[in-house]
């Protein structure tokens, strides 16, 4: 179990730094490079932004969660 939850933080960490990289900043960020630049008339980000924002909120949790399992391993 603490050799699983290891390998999900270190996949979890890769892919959040990832995922933080490719949101928006003031000048536009590498999510423009994949279609994220197209903004909506409707509203103010794009359907690629909120799903990247879906996807970062993800990982979040999965990494949280990872880290409290193994504090809760580890101090016991």
């Amino acid at each position: 179990m603490k050799l699983f939850l290891q390998i999900l933080l270190i996949a979890s960490s890769f892919f959040l730094i990832v995922a933080v990289l490719l949101h928006r900043g003031r000048g536009g960020g590498l999510s423009s490079l994949f279609g994220g630049g197209m903004q909506s008339s409707l509203s103010g980000s794009s359907v690629a932004e909120k799903n990247l924002d879906r996807i970062t909120l993800l990982l979040g949790a999965v990494w949280l969660i990872s880290i409290i399992g193994l504090g809760l391993l580890l101090k016991v």
